[in-house]
């Protein structure tokens, strides 16, 4: 089957700082992480202007919880004519923890307990973002 290739941005956003990922899908429905990073709230259009440059995208995905409606309304008037799509974060934190440590190899004890298990080191808004992202572009 051949899916229509895609490039989305995935916002997690949160009261004061949100994390950012871009997303291609390509006809085969391979998925691949662009870009990835947390940014505070403050400095969201410059951080999304910056990453349209290097990575143009065709829809922007804002997870619903905490702080989505400043988000989507700063979306909206950064790119006006960049569809927009609200969904369910419901359980992205626990992924993204996973998904932390499938891109940061895991060493020592760390190796001996199950992902799920592992608080990591740093935020994970962006990983977060990346699984809002992969929800979407699964199901289309």
């Amino acid at each position: 089957m051949v899916l229509p290739t895609r490039t989305v941005l995935a916002v997690d956003p949160g009261s004061s700082k949100c994390g950012l990922a871009i997303v291609h899908r390509d006809d085969k429905g391979k998925m691949s992480l662009l870009w990835r990073t947390i940014c505070p709230l403050v400095e969201l259009t410059p951080a999304i202007n910056l990453a349209y440059a290097d990575h143009p995208f065709d829809l922007v995905i804002i997870g619903s919880s905490t702080g989505s409606r400043e988000v989507t309304r700063i979306v909206k008037e950064a790119f006006p004519s960049i569809s927009t799509l609200l969904v369910d974060e419901r359980e992205t934190t626990l992924r993204a923890r996973e998904k932390y440590w499938e891109h940061h190899q895991r060493g020592g004890w760390r190796r001996l307990l199950p992902a799920s298990l592992q608080v990591p080191p740093e935020p994970v808004d962006d990983f977060a973002a990346l699984v809002i992202a992969e929800r979407v572009l699964d199901a289309s």
